[in-house]
């Protein structure tokens, strides 16, 4: 994904363009979430899931389904919006952990510390790749939480990653 076009546009139109762009996008679309906040630096997004009838189940809670789509690729975003363009960003695994059903609107914050880009990058300058594992919480407006996903993103250099698949070619 190209995202030095969002790095043209006026700051004050970023955040507002990468909210619409997510909220409008059919895949995103498809979860029940909305983006309903990013932070001005770009390295933090606040996600909302509520209980409507496109991610209510038979009980009567959130699909889980949705709670698990809803996290998916946000911090793959904050990776590439901070690394640039010369590296290849994948969710690679990912697992979710219910702790209680979810019978109204859930919030999940995605955020990227600079400590963890600074270690992403001092890997992948190390080793040409790294696994790094961020976990969410999904949230009520209370602060209980109800599901945690952990999420394993795959990050590597452009020229080792084809060099690698050359390899396995």
């Amino acid at each position: 994904m190209n995202v030095e076009w969002l790095y043209r546009l006026p700051p004050f139109l970023r955040t507002r363009v990468l909210r619409f762009g997510f909220n409008r996008h059919p895949a995103w679309r498809g979860t029940g979430g909305r983006v309903v906040e990013v932070s001005p630096g770009l390295d933090r997004i606040r996600v909302a899931l509520p209980l409507n009838r496109k991610t209510r189940n038979l009980a009567g809670s959130i699909f889980g389904g949705a709670l698990f789509a809803v996290t998916d690729g946000l911090h793959p975003l904050l990776i590439m919006l901070a690394l640039g363009q010369d590296v290849i960003v994948w969710d690679k695994a990912a697992s979710i952990r219910y702790r209680r059903p979810a019978r109204g609107t859930l919030y999940a914050d995605f955020q990227l510390q600079p400590e963890e880009v600074l270690a992403i990058r001092t890997a992948v300058e190390r080793d040409g790749e790294t696994d790094f594992t961020f976990t969410v919480d999904l949230k009520d407006a209370a602060g209980v939480l109800h599901t945690a996903v952990e999420r394993t993103v795959y990050i590597a250099e452009k020229s080792f990653y084809k060099r690698k698949l050359m390899q396995e070619a």
